[in-house]
């Protein structure tokens, strides 16, 4: 599908304490905590990308692995991750969102095929082939809930939100990710190399 509207949801995991005490710990740190919980950012429709490779701006980016849905004539879900300039943050988040390529995977599922089971599906990933992140979809809101609060309209994509991350924030030359099936005995993935271009000023 034609992608025209391009939307990050951030702040999207449902257990609010958990949320809380990050929204602390980033503050520390010097980001800025969101207006509200969960919050929906837009950015440049043409960042999305199913490329292996992508270029960024130093060497303070990182990814983040996602389900990310599609609006078109139906509803489908893919794999993506929301590749973030970790130091653009601290200045404000949609500068770091608006400053990377957005990787997703070149396949999708109906949302109708996993709706009834949504529950088991598990999302991963790797940096540099250690794991970086891994848990149930269940962490972060349901799309439901996401597209009651931010509607979809056909042309639109939204990246749903993330996971902790193992052993704290991380970059990295090589981004693996997957979303698995259990139950259909089936998974997305992708997988991107990073370029990091020299700051020269």
């Amino acid at each position: 599908m034609e992608v025209r509207e391009l939307v990050i949801a951030g702040w999207t995991g449902r257990d609010e304490q958990s949320l809380r005490k990050h929204i602390r710990e980033l503050e520390e740190v010097g980001v800025k905590p969101p207006k509200t919980t969960p919050i929906f950012y837009r950015v440049s429709a043409n960042l999305l990308t199913t490329e292996n490779e992508i270029q960024v701006s130093g060497a303070d980016t990182s990814g983040e692995v996602e389900f990310v849905l599609l609006q078109g004539s139906e509803l489908r879900v893919a794999l993506g991750s929301d590749h973030t300039d970790r130091k653009a943050e601290t200045i404000g988040v949609s500068l770091s969102k608006q400053l990377c390529a957005k990787p997703v995977s070149r396949e999708s599922w109906r949302y109708d095929e996993v709706k009834p089971h949504w529950e088991r599906l598990m999302l991963r990933s790797w940096t540099d082939g250690k794991l970086y992140q891994e848990g149930p979809v269940t962490a972060i809101r349901s799309p439901e809930d996401l597209m009651s609060r931010y509607p979809l309209k056909p042309g639109y994509a939204m990246f749903c939100g993330t996971l902790a991350a193992k052993d704290g924030i991380r970059g990295g030359a090589r981004f693996t990710m997957e979303l698995e099936d259990p139950v259909l005995k089936r998974k997305l993935s992708h997988e991107y190399r990073v370029t990091v271009l020299p700051v020269e000023g």
